[in-house]
């Protein structure tokens, strides 16, 4: 618990991994606040998922997915794409990528990925992923997550 409380002093964003799930054909997500960039040449990101998300091997198995960098009013979407179970997207509205994958309403910026490499570390996977597509969806600012609680940033 404490190592949690003194990680939670470093302030993130928030991004909303989606695809569209290859056994259903209905849009799949979860929510990580564990993402950055890794390299720009070639374009790489990454971010960590927990070895007990059911989610994610469906966003894997899917090929593409879609990061989607989170603003500020986007809250209880984060919440609901944190839960487990259900129809994570039920009422949120969202258009297509280039590769078909979710771009959600109101997130300020997409990037259209494929896994490039997957490493196990402790409870979570370090997923490293290549930007095939990417663009600014809105303006605002982000959603940002700082001990154990959602907020903004005022600048």
């Amino acid at each position: 618990m404490r190592f949690r409380n003194i990680l939670g002093r470093f302030a993130t964003g928030v991004v909303a991994i989606t695809a569209i799930d290859p056994e259903t054909g209905r849009p799949t997500g979860l929510a990580a606040n564990s993402f950055t960039s890794v390299s720009l040449d070639p374009a790489l990101i990454s971010f960590c998922v927990a070895h007990t998300s059911s989610t994610w091997p469906r966003l894997r198995d899917a090929g593409r997915h879609c990061v989607n960098i989170l603003s500020e009013p986007q809250r209880e979407v984060c919440l609901q794409l944190a839960t487990k179970g259900g129809d994570k997207f039920a009422g949120l509205e969202w258009t297509k990528s280039p590769g078909g994958s979710p771009v959600i309403d109101g997130a300020l910026a997409w990037l259209e990925c494929s896994v490039e490499a997957e490493y196990v570390a402790g409870d979570h996977v370090i997923v490293v992923a290549q930007v095939h597509h990417l663009d600014k969806h809105h303006d605002g600012d982000p959603l940002v997550f700082y001990k154990g609680s959602y907020g903004r940033f005022d600048g």
